[in-house]
């Protein structure tokens, strides 16, 4: 008698399969909805980063505008012919650069307005040196409107960072300004030497002010570096900015200086100091610009290391996904495959009967009949117990018939003399 083969574990059914791959891949949401969010925060971040460096590098050409327009508008005011080389060549420079960032930072309009009253100045100074400074000032006051334009539109004057953001509105706001009024107090020192003497009192009280307006935005660039350094993370930025900003304090109170006595004050005296603050001035905004572009790239860099992270985090989240659902499939792949072999009849033979591949008709295989089990049950060849007090039963075959006939009827030989002999303790029936 054979048996169908126990299964080793119990094999999931469907509902259980189904409900197992169900909750691996429910695991995608809130993997997806973290990256999408991290994602989204991320190019946020890198695009606002890549902006403001388009805006240092809109900085660095105005740098250039501002120092040939005041150099400009001091020739004229002075009754000099202005320097209309280093002024176009400027001016080229800061329509480069608008023609690709200028859309981003929506400047182009105003850079427009500035470029049509730029190339409106005259070549020749004015006759009247005080027409020639309403015309420059009106000019200049536009440039430093573009400043402020690209501060705002690039996102400098929102940067998260200390260090970036006192750079930028040292560089972007004070610094500008303090260049155009140094520009301006020289101017105003030459105006002072064509006014009569009557008018000393107006004039001591302009220079008093155009002084003040050197000052403190000059002031304002030394509290924003030294907060700049005092929380950054840069290595190299304290000693380049902090080495020239102690040449632009000096030249700056040079200037002031001179014209604390305006009776005495000497225009070529004071021009010659206005170009020295103006240079130093110059210097420090390509080492600040240079450092706060230093800093946005190594920010970039950070938030594309941590974009590489999360793409690294998602795809390890998604191979455990898919192994956590593979693992109930390949299992119900498994059962079938194992009942598919049930049904086609592979079993594992138990007790005395046939085993897979016997012939029918053949003899048998096992202990005599004779040879009785604990408790009186002997087996036979169809896997039943037999027991004695059943065969006389009418209508059931004994088996232990079977087992005494084993071989085909008419297959019988005559026993052999020496089997025909008597024993020599008499037969045992004869008890």
């Amino acid at each position: 008698m054979t048996v169908p083969a126990q299964r080793s574990r119990r094999v999931p059914d469907r509902t259980g399969t189904a409900l197992r791959v169900l909750l691996a891949v429910a695991l995608l949401v809130p993997v997806g909805a973290l990256f999408s969010s991290t994602w989204r925060s991320n190019d946020e971040q890198r695009s606002g980063a890549e902006r403001e460096r388009h805006g240092v590098e809109y900085l660095r050409s105005l740098g250039q505008l501002t120092l040939a327009l005041v150099d400009a508008q001091s020739g004229a005011v002075a009754g000099r012919s202005v320097a209309s080389s280093a002024l176009r060549s400027a001016v080229e420079q800061t329509s480069a650069v608008d023609v690709r960032y200028g859309a981003d930072l929506r400047t182009s309009e105003r850079w427009a307005g500035l470029h049509a009253k730029i190339e409106a100045l005259p070549d020749r100074p004015p006759a009247n040196p005080q027409d020639a400074w309403t015309t420059y000032t009106e000019t200049v006051d536009l440039l430093l409107a573009l400043y402020a334009k690209v501060r705002e539109s690039s996102g400098l004057i929102r940067d998260p960072d200390s260090d970036a953001y006192h750079l930028q509105d040292a560089v972007a706001e004070e610094l500008p300004e303090a260049l155009v009024a140094a520009g301006r107090l020289a101017d105003r020192t030459v105006l002072a030497t064509e006014r009569p003497g009557g008018d000393r009192v107006r004039t001591a009280s302009e220079l008093a002010l155009a002084r003040a307006e050197v000052l403190s935005p000059a002031a304002d660039v030394v509290d924003n570096l030294r907060a700049a350094v005092e929380n950054t993370a840069s290595r190299s930025l304290g000693g380049n900015v902090l080495s020239r900003l102690d040449g632009y304090q000096r030249a700056v109170e040079d200037l002031a200086s001179l014209t604390r006595q305006p009776a005495t004050a000497n225009p070529i005296q004071v021009g010659a100091a206005r170009s020295s603050a103006q240079l130093a001035g110059s210097g420090l905004a390509v080492i600040i610009l240079t450092e706060l572009d230093l800093l946005l790239r190594d920010r970039i860099d950070d938030l594309t290391g941590e974009r590489q992270i999360a793409v690294g985090a998602l795809v390890l989240a998604l191979l455990l996904v898919c192994t956590l659902a593979a693992i109930p499939l390949l299992a119900a792949r498994a059962a079938a495959r194992s009942r598919a072999r049930i049904r086609a009849g592979e079993a594992i033979p138990l007790g005395f009967g046939p085993t897979a591949g016997t012939e029918p008709g053949a003899p048998p295989t096992g202990p005599p009949p004779s040879e009785a089990t604990a408790g009186g049950v002997t087996p036979v060849p169809d896997g039943r117990p037999f027991r004695p007090e059943a065969a006389g039963e009418p209508g059931r075959r004994s088996a232990l018939a079977d087992w005494q006939h084993p071989v085909p009827a008419g297959s019988a030989t005559r026993p052999s003399a020496a089997e025909r002999q008597p024993s020599p303790w008499g037969r045992r029936d004869a008890r």
